[in-house]
């Protein structure tokens, strides 16, 4: 890899590296394993999904993130269903849902039902002023 001096840096692929299996004095949670993706952009793991439609949507994304990866959304869906799949990305983190979807209790059951759909989620907040006053599974 090109640094901004000119110099190289040692960069290496799978076919590269052959790990023989034996004992470690270095722990798993001592490796550092990070990875430059930009100048601007270190990422904690070296992997990145492949930009394609049977690969990457927003579930893997997510998964990899949360390892401190990154995931390509694809291409091949109409600009709206990127939209919509970056920002499952974006709303997710650590497990939790930030700024989720939500229902107020007034609300039909078929609308909860549209919505899950729509999202592909297993439940719906219902919140009242703000605050939860149960979830719709």
């Amino acid at each position: 890899m090109d640094t901004r001096d000119g110099s190289m840096e040692e960069a290496l692929t799978f076919d590269d590296v052959s790990l023989r299996p034996g004992r470690s004095d270095i722990l798993p949670k001592d490796a550092d394993v990070s990875t430059r993706l930009t100048r601007n952009i270190r990422i904690n793991i070296p992997i990145i999904s492949a930009a394609m439609d049977t690969v990457t949507e927003a579930r893997l994304a997510i998964a990899l993130a949360r390892e401190g990866g990154i995931g390509i959304i694809h291409r091949a869906f109409e600009p709206e269903r990127q939209v919509a799949e970056i920002d499952k990305v974006k709303k997710s983190e650590y497990g939790m849902v930030v700024d989720p979807i939500t229902m107020a209790p007034e609300q039909r059951l078929y609308e909860a039902l549209e919505v899950m759909e729509k999202y592909r989620i297993s439940g719906v907040p219902v919140t009242k002023n703000g605050k939860l006053v149960g979830i719709l599974t």
